[in-house]
């Protein structure tokens, strides 16, 4: 699978994760499930498959008068990707804040939590005593 940086809509996550959870899939899969979810027209879906063909995230495969869509990118590395752009684009000093907020109001699985504390456990060993500021280059800034 091709891996680019993918800007994708929250209508369009919606049908890229049923693409990933089944691997392939049709549009009127999507359409049967997201009608479960959400009460968007077929339009609507189909609008947004063809979308994401346009933007590379999914192949489509002729089936008779259909298709069969199926993912060119990885689930994992499209989220890493968001994530990165997020944590890229706020205060350095604010990182710690937002990711207590995201642990605090996601569900997490026992291993999860595990691997997390792990992970800090190992980051705690060389982090800084306090993050510098990154938003106004040059200057040392209390924000």
């Amino acid at each position: 699978m091709e891996e680019t940086a993918l800007e994708i809509t929250p209508a369009e996550w919606q049908v890229m994760r049923i693409v990933w959870t089944l691997g392939e899939t049709t549009s009127s899969q999507v359409i049967m499930i997201l009608q479960r979810k959400v009460d968007w027209k077929p339009a609507t879906v189909k609008t947004l498959l063809r979308r994401l063909v346009t933007k590379g995230a999914l192949a489509t495969t002729k089936q008779g008068r259909g298709f069969i869509y199926r993912p060119l990118v990885t689930e994992q590395s499209t989220m890493d990707e968001v994530a990165d752009g997020l944590f890229s684009s706020i205060c350095e000093r604010r990182v710690g804040t937002t990711l207590e907020h995201v642990i605090d109001h996601v569900t997490l699985s026992k291993a999860d939590v595990a691997k997390l504390q792990e992970v800090l456990k190992q980051k705690a060993a060389t982090a800084p005593d306090e993050v510098e500021c990154n938003c106004v280059p040059g200057m040392q800034m209390r924000c």
